[in-house]
Order: C-alpha cells, then sequence, then structure tokens
C-alpha cells in the first residue's frame, strides 16, 4: 500500500492503537502529525517512526475544542503543505453505572470522542473542500456503540454518535471526494486490559506469547498493530469508492456492520396503533425479533 505524498493526521496516537494506526500510515509512505496530549509518548512515537525511516512530527493538544483541531490542521498544512488523510482516534474512559456516573465523566467523555471527532472532521474537510483533490477521514468507532456495555453510558452515546455522523458526513462530503468511514476495533489496549474476558489474552501478549486462534477469530481480538492495515487501507486511492461504512477490525477478523434497518414491520387498518393493539400483535409478531444487548460472546469467553 503506497502512500507516499500523502499527509496524515491521528489523534491520540501517543500510544495503543493510535500508535500503530500512525506507524501503518508513516510505514506506507504518508507524513504523519502524531496528537496526544503526553508530550512524552507523542514524541516517542515521532522517534519510532524516524528511526524506521518515516516521516512525523508531533503535535501536543487535547482534543475537543474548534482551536485544538485548527492547531492540528494548521500543524500538517504548515509542516508538510496539505492535509489527505484524518484519524479521529483519541479518547478516555470514565467508566461507572448510570446512577453513579457524575455531569463530568459524562462531559469528559463525550467532549474528546464526540465533539473532538467533530471539531476535528469540520476542519480537516474544510481544509479538504479548499484543496479540491479529495481527502479520506476515518473515525474510530467502538463495538460499545455498536450494542452498548454495562457501566458505558458516556462511552457508548460517544460511539454510536460517532458511526451516526460518520453517514451523514459521507453524504455531505461526497461531492468533494471525500470519504468518511468508521472502524470498529477490537485490540488490547488500556481500554480492553480491564475488560475480565479478555485479560488472559493480554496477558498472553505481555508474555510475548502467541494467542490462540479462538481470541483472533472468535474474539476477533489481538495487539493493536492488527487493526492498522484497515486504517491505512481506507486512506489508500484503493479505497476511493467506500464511504459511510463501519468496518469491523482484530485479531484475524475483519467485518462489515450492516446500518439499523427495520426487522419487522407490521400495519395498522386505517387506525393507527393504540397501546392495546401492540399488545395483542407484539407477542406472535415481534418478540421473536427482539434485539439483543452487549457483545454476545462465546461460551468459552464467558
Amino acid at each position: 500500500m503506497d502512500l507516499s505524498g500523502k499527509v496524515a493526521i491521528v489523534t491520540g496516537s501517543g500510544q495503543g492503537l493510535g500508535r500503530a494506526y500512525a506507524t501503518e500510515l508513516a510505514r506506507c509512505g504518508a507524513s504523519v502529525v502524531v496528537n496526544d496530549v503526553d508530550a512524552t509518548a507523542a514524541e516517542a512515537c515521532v522517534d519510532d517512526i524516524r528511526r524506521a525511516g518515516g516521516t512525523a512530527v508531533a503535535e501536543v493538544v487535547g482534543v475537543g475544542t474548534s482551536e485544538a483541531a485548527q492547531a492540528l490542521v494548521d500543524r500538517a498544512v504548515s509542516e508538510f503543505g496539505r492535509l489527505d488523510v484524518l484519524v479521529n482516534n483519541a479518547g478516555i474512559l470514565r467508566d461507572s453505572t448510570l446512577w453513579k456516573m457524575s455531569d463530568d465523566d459524562f462531559d469528559a467523555v463525550l467532549t474528546t470522542h464526540l465533539r473532538g471527532t467533530f471539531t476535528c472532521t469540520r476542519a480537516a474537510a474544510v481544509r479538504m473542500r479548499e484543496q479540491g483533490e479529495g481527502g479520506r477521514i476515518i473515525c474510530v468507532g467502538s463495538p460499545t456503540g455498536q450494542v452498548g456495555n454495562f457501566g458505558q453510558t458516556n462511552y457508548a452515546a460517544a460511539k454510536a454518535g460517532i458511526v451516526g455522523m460518520v453517514r451523514t458526513w459521507a453524504l455531505e462530503l461526497a461531492r468533494a471526494g471525500v470519504t468518511v468511514n468508521a472502524v470498529v476495533p477490537v485490540a488490547a489496549t488500556a481500554m480492553t486490559e480491564t475488560v475480565p474476558f479478555f485479560t488472559r489474552y493480554v496477558e498472553a501478549l505481555s508474555a510475548g506469547e502467541p494467542l490462540p486462534p479462538f481470541a483472533r477469530k472468535e474474539l476477533g481480538f489481538g495487539p493493536p498493530e492488527d487493526a492498522a492495515g484497515l486504517v491505512a487501507f481506507l486512506a489508500s486511492d484503493a479505497a476511493a469508492g467506500i464511504t459511510g461504512q463501519a468496518v469491523g477490525i482484530g485479531g484475524d477478523r475483519l467485518s462489515l456492520y450492516s446500518h439499523p434497518d427495520e426487522i419487522v414491520t407490521e400495519f395498522a387498518d386505517g387506525t393507527g396503533w393504540s397501546a392495546d393493539a401492540i399488545a395483542r400483535v407484539w407477542p406472535e409478531r415481534f418478540a421473536a425479533s427482539e434485539q439483543t444487548t452487549g457483545q454476545q460472546l462465546p461460551e468459552e469467553a464467558r
């Protein structure tokens, strides 16, 4: 995959998935603006990219505000002359059950994930439209945003919102030749190392041990590097016709998520639906098609 001549911004790329994305984009030839709130982590990523023969600079700023988003775009343009790819990866966790979650915990996660994705995409879209040569915007979702997860009201809301924005932006930016897609990764990161059914596999990776096929295929779980190829692909000319999609990646598994769709439909006979009428029809026509919540794990992972 040749990304030579392309310029990319990767938010939250000082560690974990973001670092893997930035490193892979640089390996494929892109010049990369590495972003993180941790200056040491950002500079370490830049150093690794340069040692491998790539091109990168660090921009230390926390995403969320319009000013931060513009600073990232301005840095890309001042250093490399243009902007072709934006990867919205930055994120934080503030997990808690609904009845214990504070306003601050809710707002912090929404600010970084949802508002940060919005402000960075808006700034990038303005620049890409001005350039008139198209572009690639890649936003990071999560299985939690697709199906929910206990204790993650804020995170689920943000990740579901990101995929909704992706579908809208794909429509709005189509005429400009800018594609917008979401990746939905599963990988061993600081965000997953505390998840009970991943613990044994995180420990195995930390010990340098290979993961069993069950983890890599059934759970779609592996190191962050396993998810990086998808980002490089979506950033490339090979993905010029792909937009508005949510694509899952992790371990040995690649998947395409469906858009929400009506799965059962019934019609009243010109009278609308009363509560009693719904109660009569629901058990027979709808109950069997009710959707599950949370990730449905194989028995071995429970």
